[in-house]
Order: structure tokens, then sequence, then C-alpha cells
């Protein structure tokens, strides 16, 4: 089985200027429209069985895709999808949006907080903590860089997810990016939470951040708690897995490598029963 674990259903609309503005300079091309059919195409293309999908919010930015829109695009997708909210912790109606994502039967948060500018290490969020593991919904954080002058990177390193585990050891949370560019200080949270993961999504876009990633994985013992991720549609699938794989051909003479064991063991981790989410496919 592969769970995509991290995929994007947000429209070009739904970011407001951000992505024009300070996106487009850094990737080089707009944000595309991405529709059910396109969706079910590339996860069919690689072989995904079951893709959990979001959009963002950061209301200081103006980016918010709304909970509705993530519900009827996983009706009308044909791939198994497993809903999650995207909230911002600052918004004054937080409650009322996760209130309506748990009556939609989503099963996770995706948060932004280089973005969205809250401080995910503030008391002030606990609440919003403990609303999240008394439901059993899974945090998904972005963590690590941002092309965005407005985005606040000391708000996105793994560190921050230590101290949310330290006080609520209970709930389930993934960090996005391995935290690139500090994939080694994510591995070293992933060792001390049982209940914290990793994704692996945009590894490769850095050959060499990528391979040091997973090479510090397997010395630190944390790669069963690595997830495959695509990103898409930064990356569709397929590309993700060519790409991931590709990492375990790299040589620096008699260094550690990456194995393909390594590779192949986060393709096909039963990332559903880890987060202990159920299958859409029963």
């Amino acid at each position: 089985m592969i769970v995509d674990v991290h995929s994007h259903n947000l429209q070009p609309e739904h970011w407001g200027d951000e992505h024009k503005t300070n996106w487009e300079p850094a990737y080089g091309q707009p944000y595309p429209t991405v529709t059910p059919e396109l969706f079910d195409t590339v996860m069919t293309e690689a072989g995904v069985d079951v893709a959990v999908v979001f959009g963002l919010a950061a209301s200081a930015r103006g980016v918010h895709t709304p909970n509705s829109f993530v519900a009827q695009f996983c009706a009308e997708a044909k791939t198994p999808t497993v809903a999650f909210t995207a909230i911002d912790p600052l918004d004054v109606n937080w409650r009322d949006q996760l209130e309506e994502a748990i009556e939609l039967g989503f099963r996770g948060i995706k948060l932004y907080p280089v973005l969205s500018l809250f401080d995910p290490m503030s008391r002030d969020f606990d609440e919003f903590y403990r609303i999240a593991t008394r439901n059993n919904l899974v945090l998904l954080w972005h963590m690590g860089a941002t092309p965005s002058p407005q985005g606040r990177l000391s708000l996105s390193q793994p560190l921050v997810v230590e101290e949310v585990a330290r006080r609520h050891p209970d709930l389930k949370q993934v960090m996005a990016h391995m935290g690139h560019p500090w994939q080694r200080d994510a591995n070293v949270v992933l060792r001390k939470h049982a209940n914290v993961y990793a994704d692996v999504s945009a590894s490769w876009s850095r050959p060499m951040d990528g391979y040091l990633a997973l090479v510090h994985a397997q010395e630190w013992g944390v790669v069963p708690k690595l997830l495959f991720g695509s990103d898409f549609p930064l990356w569709t699938p397929a590309i993700a897995l060519e790409r991931l794989r590709a990492l375990a051909t790299l040589r620096a003479g008699d260094l550690p490598h990456v194995l393909e064991e390594t590779v192949e063991s986060i393709i096909h981790r039963d990332t559903l029963a880890l987060l202990n989410i159920p299958d859409p496919r029963n």
C-alpha cells in the first residue's frame, strides 16, 4: 500500500496575493488549478492507494481554504482520500472551524505557523491541542523554509514541535518535509517522542540535504517514523517517488549512504495505522 500523507487541493484564489507576490518569483510559475480529475490522474499514475488532502490557512497573509471546499473535493475525487482541515489558531472562530471539520469527518489539521505567525509553543494554544487530542485528530505541521519575506522562520523549526509534544504526549503530530533545512533536529525529535512523525515530502528537492536527512534518520534509528508525501501539486506523486528513490543511488566515497530498503520502507509505510486513521477504502 502507498499512502500519500501530504497533498494539497487548495485553489489559486485560496492564496490571496501571497503566492503571486512571494512564491511565483521563487518557483517560477503560478499556482495551478487542482481539480478532482487531475488529482485522480496523478494519484492513479503513481499507484497511490490513499491520499491525505488539505488546503492552507494563514490569515495574516490572506490564505484560507474552506472546510466545505475540501469536503466537496474529496466527495468528487475517486481516489480514496482522508480530509484534513487547515486552521489558523489565531482566528477568533477557530473553534467553529474545528467543530465543523469534526462534523464533516475530517481526521487531521494542517498548521502553517511560519505564515500565520502563531507561536506553537505558547500555552495560549493548549486548549486547541487538547481538543485535537480528545478527537483523535492528527496535526500536520509545515516545518521549515518559506520564500515569503513576511514569514517567521523561528516558528517553523522542529524544536517547536518538541515543546508541544512534551506537554501533549498523546497528540499525533507529523512534521512536514522533515523540517527542512533542520532535518537533523527533526530526527532527534522523532527519536524522543513516540507520537511524533515526519513526512519526507520535498526531501528530493535539494538532494544533498535529502541524502543527509535520510542517512541521519538511519543513524538515529527513526526510519520507521518517516512517511511518504508528495507535496502535490509542487510534484506529482510519480515524480516524488522517482526522486525519493534516486536518493538511494547517491554515493560519497566510503561515507554512509541511503539504503534502498530505507526508501522502500518509507514508500510502503502503513501510515494510516501509525496515525490511527481509519482506512477510507473500508
